[in-house]
């Protein structure tokens, strides 16, 4: 448990922080783990995030989209512990941490969809931080362009120009595996 998770304990099951968390979790977790390499400090940022997002629940009363701000916070969390030295010894994504949860899936369409899922997070390592910071940003935290571009502190064409510039690589990337064409026999 780290430093501030007490602050936290407490929280009511049914607020809708935490339901907002609990719904996210997966995609949160996977998401950071791709960020930071592996499913500890994925956790660990998690936790951070929460307590922070726990923290100023009541100064930030008029968010309109509360998983935005929570994808927004988590991220930036990711974003410091990446800077920060003891994360720069991060260990490589491991095929466990880049599983979804399966529980609810028959054994071959869980096989095939943790393939679609290792095909799309190899794609995104990829892309330049800040297309994978963006496409994250938008796909998973659900922001606005504009919202983006006010926490990167970018113009909101930049944000555009990044996004655009991913969907591009992604496409790229997985096309061939959608068709069927060896990852050794691409250009």
């Amino acid at each position: 448990m780290g430093p501030h998770a007490a602050d936290a304990q407490d929280a009511p099951a049914d607020h809708p922080l935490v339901a907002c968390f609990d719904a996210a979790r997966d995609e949160l977790l996977g998401t950071l783990a791709h960020l930071l390499g592996n499913r500890d400090d994925a956790l660990d940022a998690a936790q951070e995030a929460f307590v922070k997002c726990w923290r100023a629940r009541d100064t930030d009363a008029g968010v309109g989209n509360l998983r935005a701000w929570v994808f927004k916070v988590a991220l930036n969390t990711a974003r410091d512990m990446r800077k920060s030295a003891w994360s720069r010894r991060a260990k490589p994504l491991s095929a466990e941490d880049a599983l979804v949860n399966t529980r609810d899936h028959p054994p071959g369409v869980a096989l095939e969809h943790a393939e679609e899922v290792g095909r799309l997070r190899a794609a995104i390592s990829g892309l330049r931080p800040d297309e994978q910071e963006v496409f994250l940003l938008r796909q998973n935290g659900e922001l606005t362009y504009e919202q983006i571009a006010a926490q990167r502190q970018t113009p909101v064409g930049t944000v555009k120009t990044q996004m655009r510039s991913a969907l591009i690589k992604l496409k790229l990337a997985l096309a061939p595996a959608a068709a069927g064409v060896p990852a050794h026999d691409r250009v």
